[in-house]
């Protein structure tokens, strides 16, 4: 097998089950890597804002905007916040949804393009979904975004230039338009090979299984006869 095994993944640093399908989908990849002869993975992310109108400083915690885009109220809110958190500890995260910085999430995209642009795409994605979900940092401020840029091993001072230049909302407002063409209007959604879509975040042995197939299929197009 000489292509890697492309996997795009749209996503928004601000969905919780964004962040489980991001580790059950490494989860995953690491199973069919102990079978031995394992296929090189390459994974993508592109932008899918689930909230686009949402201010840089939004007033509330998490159950309050909840409460306010959802229609639901304080106790479903907690009951919503509660599941999640149980399905992100079963992936091996701890959210902490008391700390948690509501924002726009804009410029974390053009964050997420610049990376890939410097080849650090997976790198920023981790740093990103960690700090939004378990660390309480404020995604909205290019300050705080060019910070963890630095973290995750880019340069601060470029990260920050390129998003007050807004050079890379063009490419965002590309995987939206992407994103419509596909019919996607939910998140996390993996298009795998160029030819699987899976919505949801869905368990580890579920994408093994879907990374096993493709390269089973992979290998009888090899040995095909011609």
């Amino acid at each position: 097998m000489t292509e890697p095994i492309r996997i795009d993944v749209w996503s928004d640093i601000a969905c919780p089950w964004c962040y489980i399908g991001k580790r059950n989908l490494e989860t995953g990849i690491a199973q069919v890597a102990e079978d031995g002869d394992a296929p090189e993975v390459q994974v993508v992310f592109h932008s899918y804002e689930l909230s686009p109108d949402t201010p840089e400083d939004f007033d509330g915690g998490e159950v309050q905007y909840l409460t306010a885009h959802r229609g639901v109220s304080e106790e479903q809110a907690q009951q919503m916040l509660d599941r999640v958190g149980a399905m992100a500890a079963d992936a091996g995260l701890e959210y902490r949804f008391d700390i948690l910085r509501h924002t726009n999430t804009l410029k974390a995209h053009e964050l997420l393009h610049f990376a890939r642009e410097q080849g650090r795409q997976g790198d920023v994605a981790e740093r990103l979904m960690a700090a939004y979900f378990t660390e309480g940092r404020h995604l909205g401020r290019i300050e705080e975004l060019a910070t963890l840029a630095g973290e995750a091993g880019l340069d601060p001072t470029a990260a920050a230039e390129a998003l007050r230049s807004g050079r890379f909302a063009p490419a965002v407002a590309a995987d939206k338009a992407q994103a419509v063409a596909y019919g996607i209007t939910a998140v996390p959604f993996f298009v795998i090979d160029e030819k699987y879509g899976v919505a949801g975040a869905q368990p580890a042995d579920g994408f093994a299984q879907i990374l096993r197939r493709v390269r089973d299929e992979r290998s009888d197009e090899v040995v095909a006869p011609a």
